[in-house]
């Protein structure tokens, strides 16, 4: 019999005013990937960044002159834990449709689907991505559709070279700005194993005009960016011959941090995903992101290379 779930369950009585504070919390919710067991009562899978999240919620409705408090709980009685997975993928899924409605109508409408549009989609599928604890149904069937998308609607992406990695020397490299575990470890990847001298740009994706010749990496319509259920680490490592002992157990921390459906689960994950948090929130520009992400991404790629497993 397995084990069973913990969770995080937040339980709250709001005021009758102001009358936009059950709109507001409701959202904030909502944009936590929570789900309702009762009108008052909302569930997050236990961890601590759950735990920290449903806690700021507890501050924000107390400061309105409500009561909340957060427990950590098995279920014992009454709801299982099937029953509240399948909220959740129920939840996500409802997100996968909405998605995967306005990827077939940008299919149908292809001259309305700009670059820009597709940067939309694949960040909305990111946010998605990011609250499905579970593995929605659906996923699989939106990834599908967008990478359709940007196959059919993005004629000025690059080839992909068949040859190693050495041809990719001398290019200018863009990702957008405010790098995060994906872009941090690709653009670590770019510099330790491709090209040291590798010309970096962090640039806002609304902005930005390609100029050919360029290699986009993590961007809706990169060359190195999520393909199927690989996250953009794992799209260098699939396309490039870069045999370093330990990149392939990185890729699995990088997967499972990036798109957060606990795929690999490997043992190193939490902390991995502490540090690299850590990072972006000492850092703000992203050279400085990225100089303190690549000696963590070395130290683990050592100790990684080093694992019997």
């Amino acid at each position: 019999m397995p084990d069973p779930l913990r969770w995080m369950l937040l339980f709250h009585q709001l005021p009758a005013q102001p009358a936009y504070l059950r709109v507001k919390v409701r959202r904030q919710l909502q944009s936590l990937g929570a789900v309702a067991l009762k009108n008052s009562v909302h569930a997050l899978p236990a961890s601590e960044d759950s735990a920290e999240d449903l806690q700021w919620m507890v501050r924000q409705i107390e400061g309105a002159g409500g009561e909340a408090s957060v427990v950590e709980a098995s279920l014992m009685e009454g709801l299982s834990d099937s029953d509240v997975v399948a909220r959740f993928r129920a939840e996500r899924d409802g997100d996968y449709a909405a998605l995967a409605g306005e990827l077939r109508t940008a299919l149908q409408a292809p001259a309305e689907a700009d670059a820009g549009a597709l940067a939309r989609f694949r960040r909305r599928l990111e946010e998605i991505q990011a609250l499905d604890f579970f593995g929605a149904p659906r996923r699989a069937e939106v990834e599908d559709l967008l990478a359709t998308c940007e196959a059919r609607l993005l004629p000025t992406r690059e080839t992909l070279p068949s040859s190693p990695a050495e041809e990719l020397r001398g290019r200018t490299w863009i990702t957008r700005k405010g790098i995060h575990v994906d872009r941090i470890a690709c653009a670590w990847l770019i510099r330790r194993f491709i090209d040291p001298e590798a010309r970096l740009r962090f640039v806002d994706p609304k902005a930005y005009r390609h100029r050919r010749g360029d290699l986009r990496f993590d961007m809706a319509e990169g060359e190195f960016t999520h393909e199927g259920d690989r996250c953009s680490f794992e799209t260098f490592l699939h396309h490039l011959d870069l045999p370093a002992p330990g990149l392939r157990p990185l890729a699995e921390l990088i997967h499972d941090v990036d798109l957060k459906d606990r795929r690999f689960q490997r043992p190193e994950t939490e902390g991995f995903a502490r540090v690299i948090q850590g990072v972006a929130l000492r850092h703000a520009a992203d050279e400085d992101r990225l100089a303190a992400g690549s000696v963590v991404l070395d130290a683990f790629l050592e100790a990684l290379a080093r694992s019997p497993a």
